[in-house]
């Protein structure tokens, strides 16, 4: 099976991997001592890591868990016992026996050194940076004790701000040459957008032919910005304009929530991360001024029953009909990075993808039509806002297309990390609001709605209805959850044959609203296997599609499920700095257990799913009319048209 970049992995990673898992091999385990605490580790683990499973901390910069070593800016540096100079302990590999001291005056006074040496290059005003108070630098500076530039300090920006694209905007002038970004485009990512060029004191971070983001192939994932220890790089933020839509009398604002956000904006309250908010957020939204809070896990379950319908409707033409333009596997297509992604880099291969909308847009369009029209409120007036855990879904809501309602579907996009600030602006203390349940008529949710927002989340959601639909017969989500756990964790890539059952169940109502579904029974099926996979992050997603062209074993898949970002929407662009596993793994946790404590837990069971269809899509499921306002088509160039 196929699995994560290795080349991101720690040097201790490495040996094991190398060597099958048996550190043994290569000399099994070295003493070492670290300011006086002895301890034995495997061959090439480094000091970095020594010290941590120590429990002794030693200030890193342009190290971060997710990314390969660099050993760029030497604030790690430590005193090596027989070693003449400092050496960078992220990349130092225990090859022998060590004596190591991580605190010493020599090595103070290099980080002192190394940090005025920084802040000289270091243009900008801390307390109007979105970073303040969690910046990297700006910590590491008030612990050496830095009170003044030794070495002098830029007094006016040396760069042009980059806010050409609607995620991701870049200040180079607060750029201190870490890398952590160009090894999270290039190495976590494959996508490659940025750069170091120039050496010495001309060294900088830049993009092809130095043009502005909008203009090379970001795929807007926000994965840099995540990483970036200062403010060089933040989301587009639109919480300006969302207030002057809340402040006008005239406007009806509503916002829809995702289920990341909610187990990620404690942390932007001195929460430890894998504590949801969920019901104390839509307290304070409505505080905020918002008209109307609804759950995306509504529109969420909508994706599955669309997403579900096309799939089974390809396998009957590819199975059945031996209709050729029934192209399998079916891909996902509810991460906009992703189908940005395979925009640029495989556009030969977008027939793949599912025509249906992410649960974002298609909550959209529903608003401005179904909504609209139940509530006797003109499209015009209705401002809808988005809270993702996403920078590119900024992007996605802006795509020229994206207007199937006649007017702007989602008007903007917000992040966790900017909704946190609107909430800090009103005098919001997140965690002690009062609970509150989301609006009719979209507050009604399933658990496979929360799920999406983990690696594996939506093709499990998916299978929740699949199964029961095909079968018939009642399934418990946590029964079926043992039955395909090879889909849940945070292995790159995942796969996962499931066997259908000999006995089927009839077409269910909800299928027989399509007058254009063509079978009237399951029989077709019977003796089939469902080949499954899931990836997250494009790194992942790049050998997946080259196995796919190769004619591997993915390309015998029938659907995949494709994330952007590492773990899923829950390691988003727009969710609380810092992130790494551990925090992606809490933050999972906190989803998977809120999907346990829902009543309904598949989307086919949501009633404001099921009376949308009763009462606005009554051609059912991939029906004309949820083309118009649920899909999107695919133009031979590889672009998304109306």
């Amino acid at each position: 099976m196929l699995t994560e970049n290795t080349d991101r992995a720690p040097a201790s990673q490495k040996v094991k991997k190398i060597e099958g898992g048996n550190a043994g091999a290569i000399g099994g385990t070295i003493k070492v001592t670290i300011d006086g605490k002895e301890t034995k580790v495997p061959m090439g683990t480094t000091i970095l890591e020594a010290a941590k499973s120590l429990g002794i901390r030693i200030p890193t910069l342009c190290h971060h868990e997710d990314l390969c070593v660099a050993g760029v800016c030497r604030v790690c540096v430590v005193e090596v016992e027989g070693q003449r100079t400092l050496q960078a302990s992220c990349a130092y590999p225990i090859t022998q026996p060590l004596v190591v001291r991580t605190h010493t005056r020599k090595v103070r006074q290099a980080r002192r050194h190394i940090l005025d040496l920084l802040l000289s290059e270091h243009y900008g005003e801390c307390y109007s940076c979105f970073r303040n108070n969690n910046c990297e630098l700006q910590s590491l500076a008030k612990e050496y004790g830095v009170d003044s530039y030794r070495f002098g300090h830029p007094d006016k920006p040396r760069f042009k701000k980059d806010k050409s694209s609607y995620a991701v905007i870049r200040d180079m002038d607060k750029c201190i040459l870490c890398r952590r970004c160009v090894r999270t485009c290039i190495d976590l990512q494959e996508v490659g957008v940025l750069e170091a060029v120039g050496r010495g004191d001309s060294t900088k971070i830049e993009t092809f032919a130095s043009k502005p983001l909008s203009d090379v192939i970001c795929i807007n994932c926000g994965q840099c910005i995540n990483r970036c220890p200062t403010g060089a790089l933040r989301a587009n933020d639109p919480s300006d304009e969302v207030w002057a839509a809340i402040d006008d009398p005239k406007k009806h604002v509503v916002i829809q929530t995702a289920p990341s956000p909610r187990a990620g904006i404690g942390e932007e309250f001195g929460l430890e991360p894998g504590i949801p908010l969920t019901f104390q957020m839509n307290t304070a939204l409505r505080f905020c001024g918002f008209d109307k809070v609804f759950d995306t896990n509504f529109s969420a379950d909508l994706t599955i029953i669309e997403e579900g319908t096309e799939l089974i409707l390809r396998l009957y033409k590819a199975l059945v009909l031996k209709d050729k333009s029934a192209v399998l596997p079916q891909f996902t297509s509810c991460s906009p990075g992703w189908v940005k992604y395979i925009e640029h880099f495989y556009p030969e291969m977008l027939p793949h993808v599912s025509s249906a909308k992410s649960p974002q847009q298609m909550f959209g369009a529903v608003i401005k039509t179904y909504y609209a029209q139940k509530n006797n409120i003109s499209p015009e007036d209705i401002v809808t806002v988005a809270l993702m855990p996403c920078s590119a879904k900024k992007f996605e809501c802006n795509r020229p297309e994206m207007c199937d309602s006649g007017f702007k579907d989602i008007d903007y996009g917000l992040t966790t990390r900017e909704l946190a600030q609107m909430m800090r602006e009103a005098g919001i203390d997140l965690p002690k609001m009062e609970k509150s349940d989301f609006d009719d008529p979209f507050g009604s949710a399933t658990g496979s709605g929360v799920i999406f927002g983990a690696t594996g989340g939506v093709m499990e959601a998916a299978l929740r209805t699949v199964v029961e639909l095909v079968t018939g017969e009642i399934h418990d989500p946590d029964k079926l959850a043992g039955m395909v756990s090879e889909i849940r964790g945070f292995e790159g890539v995942k796969y996962k044959e499931l066997p259908l059952p000999d006995k089927f169940g009839p077409v269910p109502d909800i299928l027989k609203m399509n007058k254009n579904v063509p079978f009237k029974d399951w029989n077709w099926l019977k003796g089939a296997t469902l080949k499954l996979a899931v990836c997250h992050g494009t790194a992942n997603a790049k050998k997946v599609l080259e196995d796919i062209k190769a004619g591997g074993k993915f390309s015998e898949c029938h659907f995949i499920e494709f994330m952007a970002c590492p773990g899923g929407c829950l390691g988003g662009g727009g969710q609380p700095i810092p992130t790494s596993p551990e925090i992606r793994a809490k933050r999972a946790k906190a989803i998977y257990d809120e999907d346990k404590a829902y009543k309904v837990r598949k989307s086919h069971d949501n009633p404001a799913v099921l009376e949308i269809y009763q009462n606005f899509l009554t051609e059912g499921p991939c029906s004309h009319r949820a083309h118009e306002l649920l899909h999107t088509h695919y133009t031979p160039r590889g672009k998304y048209m109306v």
